[in-house]
């Protein structure tokens, strides 16, 4: 199996300005591949150029260019071109599917902060002074930059990343293992229902409490994006403006990834079996569609917009993506079984007698089933409901 590692980088000044150089004239290599592309398909010709030949014209700009170019390691100016053929392949296919083309575009050098080595040893070296107690990688053109190792890397380094987040600058390890040994059997299940007020809730009357990280920072968000508006474009005041609330967008998604490792650890080392509601997620934070005024021509009857904002905006802050992203990857790690069910009609289907009907869930916390009786939480019952599907499932798999 694959596993990715990444760690904090400690370069020194003149290595931290050799990295942005590299960032900078890779994100040229890049800019200048695509001018090229669209340059060929606009010819009266209308040549296509693809990636071999791109790639056939390296030997030539390095030769061209040595102190620039031709400093940097041939495989990662080669995994460049490979990242802008495949922005290219994804337009293409996403004009065949009929959905938005999203044609590639020009990369700023502020927006261009990766560079990929495809293979550890060629042009970069991780864990390049293994006499050092210090681990240090080596990329060409930059020499062995000090790494704050965390915890140690298991198997074979595949691939190594440079990348740049605000100020700080990380390196990022593919590494292929053999699969671990699955945990011990606990013999539970469980079955979890994703929720605004709560986290979630699982079906043995537990609730994870939702941290609402985005919330909580929307003051100093609002405070900072108002603090850039005012600020002249291309001043150094703006630029500082802009690391604020990059930074603390920074902040707000390194806690949601947090939260979201913690609690998925704590469900795969406790049971066998999730069961989870197969959520659409894109779909749920659609805005509603406008209403057209049948009586005034080209004006709009109210649809909900504002409301639906409110509630986009704490199914994102949630971040219940990420979570079942990281909940299953866990889970094949840890040898545990996770499964998505049909959530529908799960909060409204009474686990006691199995009456169906939306007057059973009088308020959002409430369960009361109007056929038994049977009161609960609206969540849990939910929950309950999502386990017993996944239980079917998991049972019809093995019949």
């Amino acid at each position: 199996m694959i596993r990715a590692y990444k760690f904090l980088l400690r370069p020194t000044v003149g290595q931290q300005q050799a990295l942005t150089e590299m960032l900078r004239d890779h994100c040229s290599l890049y800019n200048g591949a695509l001018q090229e592309r669209r340059d060929a398909w606009r010819h009266v010709s209308g040549t296509t150029v693809r990636y071999g030949e791109q790639s056939a014209q390296l030997k030539e700009i390095r030769a061209f260019d040595p102190e620039r170019q031709g400093r940097w390691s041939f495989s990662s100016q080669q995994a460049t071109l490979r990242r802008l053929d495949k922005a290219f392949a994804a337009f293409f296919r996403r004009v065949t599917s009929g959905e938005k083309p999203g044609y590639p575009r020009f990369r700023g050098v502020n927006r261009f902060d990766t560079v990929d080595f495809p293979k550890d040893g060629d042009g970069c070296r991780w864990d390049s002074t293994p006499q050092d107690p210090v681990t240090r990688v080596r990329f060409q053109g930059v020499g062995h930059v000090r790494v704050h190792r965390h915890r140690p890397v298991a198997g074979t380094v595949k691939t190594i990343s440079a990348k740049r987040e605000g100020k700080h600058w990380y390196v990022v390890l593919t590494a292929e293992q053999a699969r671990p040994e699955p945990l011990p059997s606990t013999g539970s299940v469980a079955g979890i229902d994703m929720g605004i007020a709560s986290f979630l809730a699982d079906s043995d009357g537990g609730f994870v409490p939702s941290p609402r990280h985005g919330r909580t920072a929307a003051a100093k968000l609002e405070k900072a994006q108002q603090a850039l508006s005012r600020c002249k474009r291309g001043s150094k005041r703006r630029r500082k403006a802009v690391e604020t609330v990059a930074r603390l967008h920074r902040k707000v998604r390194r806690q949601r990834l947090d939260h979201a490792h913690k609690t998925a650890l704590g469900l795969v080392r406790a049971h066998d079996l999730i069961a989870h509601e197969d959520l659409r997620i894109r779909n749920m934070v659609r805005a509603p569609a406008p209403k057209p005024d049948p009586e005034r021509p080209g004006a709009f009857l109210p649809n909900g917009a504002a409301a639906k904002a409110g509630l986009n905006r704490s199914i994102n802050d949630a971040g219940w993506g990420v979570f079942l992203a990281i909940l299953h990857a866990k889970a094949e790690s840890a040898g545990r079984e996770v499964t998505a069910v049909d959530p529908r009609n799960t909060s409204r289907t009474c686990p006691a007698c199995g009456h169906v009907s939306a007057e059973n869930r009088p308020t959002q916390d409430t369960f009361h089933c109007t056929g038994c009786g049977h009161r609960a939480h609206a969540d849990t019952v939910g929950a309950v409901n999502v386990l017993r599907a996944g239980l079917a499932r998991r049972n019809a798999r093995k019949g």
